[in-house]
């Protein structure tokens, strides 16, 4: 890929002079960055750029156009991701009860925590279109855990037996560590260490 990228923000498409593209100019955003991640999820991050076009339903030239460089494609999604996994703790909160919306939105953070893992060669390059997805991750992600954690805690669902960033970055790191070899092992393993924190005596939520 060629120079520089178009966007500054890759979450949002903006572009350059600060305007936000069309509606369908952002759904066909939108396209792109769910087309790439899975077509990285397959085929690892140097797949051809013709494919995810091709998956997208555009043409290449409109992937070179919004990411000129394969970096900026990559920490666009890694960046994409972030915002999806942090818009959700609001909606699960206000659809379901606290210890529910904290269990279902760790199922979120564990889908992003998959994505960083199959993105980590990249993101570990050292290349500098990643040097602002760690302090995203610190404004976005950690507040959006700290208040479904300080709802459960209020509610007398879980003990607020550590802080609320530890225990995340202790989930972060245990999806990591999780090799991927059987489906659903770092849901299962993060279960148990969200089970841990409940009130003695307190039945289990099943989430389906």
């Amino acid at each position: 890929m060629a120079s520089k990228s178009t966007t500054q923000e890759p979450f949002s498409g903006q572009t350059t002079e600060g305007r936000r593209p069309r509606a369908d100019a952002q759904r066909n955003l939108a396209t792109l960055l769910r087309a790439a991640k899975e077509v990285f999820a397959e085929a690892g991050i140097d797949a051809p750029v013709r494919d995810i076009a091709s998956r997208a339903g555009v043409g290449i030239g409109t992937v070179y156009r919004h990411f000129p460089e394969r970096a900026d494609l990559i920490a666009a999604v890694f960046w994409q991701e972030i915002e999806v996994c942090a818009d959700a703790a609001e909606l699960l909160a206000a659809a379901h009860p606290p210890f529910l919306a904290l269990t279902l939105w760790m199922r979120e953070f564990i889908d992003l925590a998959s994505t960083k893992r199959g993105l980590a060669k990249a993101l570990h390059s050292g290349d500098p279109a990643y040097d602002g997805l760690p302090s995203r991750r610190e404004q976005r992600l950690q507040p959006a855990f700290r208040k479904l954690f300080a709802a459960a805690v209020a509610s007398g669902d879980i003990r607020a037996r550590i802080e609320a960033d530890d225990f995340l970055d202790a989930a972060a790191t245990l999806c990591m560590s999780v090799n991927g070899q059987r489906s659903g092992q770092a849901h299962q393993l993060v279960t148990l260490l969200i089970e841990g924190l409940r009130v003695a005596g307190e039945r289990s939520q099943t989430v389906a």
